[in-house]
């Protein structure tokens, strides 16, 4: 079997600095990083976000390495380091074809770095050597090149088919029996991820429920009888009877736009420190977004105006509950009243917003922990953010992997789905919760484009 060689692009080390050690399987494999792949990395250093803590964390890779030697060709060098479990060679040209084009800079640098590849091909014959990219542009060029390229394996792997929500027949006679009852004496084919239960007749009864401990809670709309917004489906009102059991820790919502998921999760929290359960709401947003917006976090004056953007969401489902406030009292929905009731919802439940990099050495107690967008989030900030709360805390994580604007995640890495497969297995530490909301409650224009442009081809 060939020895294999992996040139890098710079996204590799973004997306995650392990992905150094699971490519080089204990030295088995070189690394080879291309001197451009150094210099985008230190160009994000300073960067407040995750992209400049994995540069930094790279660089604190790359100081604690041992140099081997350097190796001075005709035209280009090696710089071979190593540690106990890297063999990481560093590639320079000293002249390269593709010259820096400012207006082209990323395509620019993409030539340069499979420049390099081409050097290594050649450099390390008799090896087979492999250019590893999440960029398909970055991999086609390389291709172009005769260079083998591909993604990470991750990418390729299979994200499961979740059956979160079961349907059982009954007969009518065994209704009366459910509530409380072991789910297994109705179900002997029950696992862990079947968190709720929809119980029919033959005759025409019906019966909804989430898990407890393997024991039957029956969904009842008293449950959201003291609530300022009440769930509009199924789904939803699974979802917050969950939450407003207070006997999970980790919530994991699935849930495609529209459909409510970061308003349920307000409105029950609020519900939850009414009851005296916690004191506070944080929301936690990552702060990578689509790049649409041109709104980059590193670029943006003070930090009210950086993650102004970033808290748009939440923004949206206060003023939507301060309105229903409003429009139980006298008071005229008038732009200062809603602006006020915000104010008084946001010190009545001690609201906070969170960013990860904010997140370090801070302990989170007796709080609801929101995170919402979380498919834009990797397994690192995730590890991250969890770390950071205490055994009085719950955490909501809620996202849809439809909309994924992280660069360097895909469905299958990012921090949202690897909870979702914890949802698969019982955790002797905590109590976990997941469910797929598919239903988009917006209204006409939301129901119009999922029939439109979600439709299965």
């Amino acid at each position: 079997m060939k020895e294999k060689v992996y040139v890098l692009d710079t996204n590799i080390i973004l997306q995650n600095v392990q992905n150094l050690s699971r490519i080089s399987d204990n030295k088995t494999n070189t690394i080879v990083i291309p001197e451009t792949v150094l210099i985008e990395l230190e160009d994000k250093k300073k960067l407040t976000n995750e992209l400049g803590y994995y540069s930094r964390e790279f660089a604190r890779l790359l100081a604690r390495m041992k140099i081997k030697e350097v190796d001075y060709k005709p035209g280009f060098k090696v710089v071979k380091l190593f540690n106990e479990e890297l063999n990481l060679h560093i590639i320079s040209k000293d002249k390269y074809d593709s010259q820096i084009e400012q207006a082209h800079l990323s395509e620019s640098n993409d030539k340069r770095i499979i420049e390099a590849a081409a050097v290594a091909q050649e450099y390390y014959k008799g090896a087979q050597t492999l250019f590893l990219s999440l960029d398909v542009y970055a991999r086609t060029f390389a291709l172009f090149k005769g260079i083998k390229a591909e993604t990470l394996h991750d990418d390729k792997s299979t994200v499961p088919n979740f059956q979160f929500v079961k349907y059982i027949k009954l007969d009518s006679s065994l209704f009366n029996s459910l509530e409380g009852s072991n789910i297994k004496k109705f179900d002997e084919e029950y696992t862990y991820e079947n968190f709720c239960y929809i119980f029919e007749s033959e005759d025409g009864n019906s019966a909804y429920a989430i898990i407890l401990n393997e024991r039957i809670s029956i969904l009842d709309e008293t449950d959201f009888k003291a609530l300022q917004v009440k769930p509009v489906n199924l789904k939803q009102k699974l979802f917050m009877k969950a939450i407003l059991t207070d006997m999970f820790d980790l919530l994991v919502i699935d849930a495609k736009a529209g459909s409510g998921k970061t308003l349920m999760s307000i409105v029950s929290a609020m519900r939850l420190i009414d009851l005296g359960h916690y004191d506070k709401i944080v929301y936690v947003r990552n702060s990578i977004e689509s790049l649409d917006k041109g709104a980059d976090v590193g670029y943006l004056a003070g930090n009210d105006e950086k993650f102004r953007v970033y808290n748009m969401a939440l923004q949206d489902t206060l003023e939507f509950i301060a309105k229903k406030h409003l429009k139980k009292s006298e008071n005229r929905e008038n732009k200062e009243s809603i602006e006020s009731k915000i104010s008084e919802l946001t010190s009545r439940y001690c609201i906070e917003t969170l960013w990860p990099g904010e997140a370090r050495g801070r302990t989170l107690s007796e709080a609801i922990v929101i995170m919402d967008e979380w498919q834009n989030s990797s397994e690192k900030t995730t590890q991250l953010i969890l770390s950071r709360l205490d055994e009085s805390c719950m955490a909501v994580v809620i996202g849809s992997n439809r909309q994924i604007d992280n660069l360097y995640l895909n469905k299958y890495n990012n921090g949202l789905t690897t909870l979702l497969k914890q949802t698969r297995e019982t955790h002797p530490e905590i109590n976990m919760f997941a469910i797929e909301l598919e239903k988009a409650v917006r209204g006409k224009f939301a129901e119009f484009t999922e029939r439109i442009f979600e439709r299965k081809k």
